[in-house]
């Protein structure tokens, strides 16, 4: 499944203004909610798949074969429209491999609630690596905004660039405080998501992830980037701007 770090393209809209999807968002000038999480399309084919499987695993009284065949076919589908239309397959791919994992999982198992399994595993990776990068005093946040920037090595700087930052304990400061709302996302996720899978709530599951999902991650996306910028910068809510 996509995350919000990976590395998708960056977007300049009408008006000049440069936004970003994924962490990327975090560096530029301004923020769009719909951009940050790859657009509508992005949205649809993030979700699709497990909202499927708990529709169809509900809708035919808990038979888990059909639940899989309907969330894989509908991952790849996103990847076979893209490839037809010639557009960015990244986000797409990204999606069938974890919905791949997950139906794999299940079937193995022969556990619904495995096909979420997976997922509890990113999280966890993801919260123990974030919460390394704040420990060890490179939050992930300010590696994101200096590998981004205008100034960083996408123009030519060196990895020097990317970290100058941390010679300011305020930018540290700062990008440390931005880093911790990822943190509390991930343990959020697992606190809820684990003890559901535990007992085996597979349709409350299938809720908590997509509740848990897009709308948090967008959530978080916009509170670090608050967080980022100068405290002198006029506040600017999430924009809702689909992406074309």
């Amino acid at each position: 499944m996509a995350t919000p770090l990976d590395p998708p393209e960056e977007r300049v809209p009408d008006d000049g203004v440069t936004t970003g999807r994924g962490m990327r968002a975090l560096a530029g000038e301004e923020f769009s909610a719909a951009d940050a999480i790859g657009g509508w399309r992005g949205a649809v084919e993030s979700v699709a798949p497990g909202v499927l499987f708990v529709v169809v695993y509900l809708a035919t009284g808990q038979r888990m074969v059909p639940a899989l065949v309907a969330s894989l076919g509908a991952a790849l589908v996103a990847v076979m429209v893209r490839l037809v239309q010639r557009t960015p397959v990244t986000q797409a791919f990204a999606g069938v491999l974890g919905v791949l994992i997950g139906v794999i999982w299940a079937w193995r198992t022969g556990r619904a609630q495995d096909y979420f399994l997976w997922g509890l595993w990113v999280n966890v990776a993801y919260a123990v690596g974030t919460l390394a990068t704040i420990l060890a005093r490179y939050p992930l946040v300010g590696l994101v905004v200096g590998l981004f920037d205008k100034e960083g090595p996408l123009t030519g700087g060196s990895w020097g660039r990317v970290v100058a930052w941390r010679s300011d304990p305020a930018l540290l400061r700062r990008y440390s405080l931005a880093t911790w709302p990822w943190v509390a996302m991930f343990v959020l996720r697992l606190v809820v998501q684990v003890p559901l899978y535990r007992s085996a709530e597979v349709a409350w599951l299938g809720t908590a992830k997509l509740v848990m999902g897009l709308p948090l991650t967008a959530l978080v996306l916009w509170l670090s980037w608050r967080l980022v910028r100068p405290s002198g910068a006029s506040p600017e809510p999430p924009r809702t701007r689909p992406a074309p």
